[in-house]
């Protein structure tokens, strides 16, 4: 699978290095959150690379939730275990649990499949920032610390009425933001779609921290930089690969 690249495996435990991860998440995502830099103080490995992970080794369920418990740091021995049960825990070799996956209902390890449906989610959770918070946030006259921006996932489930489909999509459905001092939680929906209509459903948990009073000009500049660097990146990706 196209996964190969972003992880190296020991037996029984495989490893991200931030650099892989960072590839993964502007690559594949479309995700420039700073906390996937490699050089970033607080850096940690994308959720979706997690997830991605998980649908490569255990198929794709009709029912699934992820719930993530900790941060994965640069070069962490993750230890994918396996599956004896419909909940499964993958931690490291220290028995740190990083990410709780729970799974029901049908299962399908198509190749074509999984990898389809892998890059169709992560490329429409790469665009949560900005094109989906950022209006939430101005809907709530807050914003994040521009300075020290503080974007994670804490948990995400889907649920398919079946795996009878060979292409779909995955559009935005309802989306609130709920704050609380400076800490908030937002609650992103969506549907899957194929050719014969909704075919399933999903939800997706992220915190943010270090919540302020909304300013338009600093996170107006801030987006602008941010898309600025996405764009910057892809076409240089894009001219590797002509030359």
């Amino acid at each position: 699978m196209f996964l190969k690249k972003f992880y190296s495996r020991s037996n029984p435990a495989i490893q991200i290095t931030a650099e892989q991860a960072s590839r993964f998440a502007k690559e594949i995502a479309g995700d420039f959150n700073p906390l996937h830099d490699p050089d970033s103080r607080r850096f940690c490995v994308p959720g979706d690379l997690l997830f991605a992970l998980v649908l490569e080794k255990y198929g794709l369920s009709t029912d699934m939730n992820f719930t993530f418990s900790n941060m994965v740091g640069h070069g962490v021995n993750l230890i994918f275990p396996d599956q004896n049960s419909n909940s499964i825990d993958i931690h490291d070799d220290k028995s740190n649990t990083y990410l709780t996956v729970g799974h029901d209902g049908q299962n399908t390890s198509d190749k074509s499949q999984v990898e389809n449906f892998i890059k169709n989610y992560v490329a429409f959770s790469g665009l949560n920032f900005p094109h989906v918070l950022v209006p939430l946030m101005a809907e709530q006259k807050t914003m994040i610390n521009t300075n020290r921006p503080l974007v994670i996932y804490e948990s995400m489930s889907f649920k398919l009425n079946h795996l009878d489909f060979t292409d779909h999509q995955i559009v935005p459905a309802d989306n609130t933001l709920e704050v609380n001092g400076r800490r908030g939680e937002a609650h992103l929906h969506f549907d899957i779609l194929s050719d014969d209509g909704q075919i399933g459903h999903g939800f997706k948990k992220i915190l943010i921290s270090g919540i302020k009073d909304y300013d338009h000009d600093v996170i107006h500049a801030f987006t602008e930089n941010y898309l600025a660097h996405k764009h910057t990146y892809q076409q240089q990706i894009l001219e590797s690969v002509s030359s």
